[in-house]
């Protein structure tokens, strides 16, 4: 992309299939908000080529660009979690895993509320395991 004098950003057209993925994108985070209403959302940020949800001050799980969410959860339940329909492991490029406690999971499998809210129930107690005090 050029930066022309003007500090606007300039260059190719977006395709029909990007838009749809940020469409989707969009949906899913809109979902996520209402869903997580009523937790302390730091901030949204640009992560890993998605936008992530900060709670807490941590990372909570990121809407990517085809719909898909990226769950950050406890990675002792990685092996359990991956059996879940949709699920597989998180790459940050083509075959580079990310570890345990990252899964991609399908837009297709988080169609309902439901389902998100059972990611998202995965992710918050992770989030809450790493920022709650320790006694």
């Amino acid at each position: 992309l050029l930066r022309p004098a003007g500090g606007i950003m300039s260059g190719p057209k977006s395709t029909a299939r990007e838009r749809q993925g940020r469409q989707e994108q969009e949906a899913l985070l809109a979902r996520l908000r209402k869903l997580l209403e009523d937790e302390p959302i730091s901030r949204e940020i640009s992560m890993f080529g998605a936008r992530a949800i900060m709670v807490r001050g941590k990372m909570l799980c990121c809407a990517r660009k085809d719909g898909n969410l990226l769950a950050h959860i406890d990675p002792a339940a990685d092996a359990e979690m991956s059996q879940q329909p949709g699920t597989s492991p998180a790459e940050m490029g083509p075959g580079r895993e990310m570890g345990p406690g990252w899964l991609n999971v399908a837009a297709d499998s988080i169609a309902d509320d439901h389902r998100l809210q059972f990611w998202l129930d995965a992710c918050l107690a992770l989030n809450r395991a790493q920022t709650q005090p320790q006694s």
